[in-house]
């Protein structure tokens, strides 16, 4: 069960390696902001938050991909609560797809290392 919980907790974390690279590169690309529903302009506009946004997700895959490999099971259950946290926010605010991109594989995730530890 430990290697199955590396394995989720490493796959939230390369999600969240693409999502940072989709945010903090390619953001100003119509495919891109067209799903969420923005336009050129306002893409421009914003994308300087969403490059940030984009930096913040890379922290949170280096933390989830150094807590797949930790011993100390506070460190996954801290980044994979704060995905899910994320998630749900972003699930409010943005799309309800967020819900399925990153709550969803988080809190799988979360009761796999919990189950792992137990």
């Amino acid at each position: 069960m430990q290697t199955v919980s590396t394995i989720v907790v490493a796959i939230v974390g390369f999600i969240h390696i693409a999502i940072s690279v989709v945010e903090m590169f390619f953001w100003q690309t119509p495919s891109v902001y067209g799903r969420l529903g923005f336009s050129a302009d306002i893409a421009s506009q914003v994308a300087p938050i969403v490059n940030n946004a984009g930096l913040y997700n890379a922290f949170l895959a280096a933390g989830l991909l150094w807590g797949a490999f930790e011993q100390n099971i506070s460190i996954p259950i801290f980044f994979l609560a704060c995905v899910i946290v994320a998630g749900l926010y972003g699930a409010v605010t943005l799309k309800p797809t967020t819900l399925v991109l990153q709550t969803l594989p988080a809190t799988i995730a979360l009761i796999i290392v919990w189950l792992a530890h137990s």
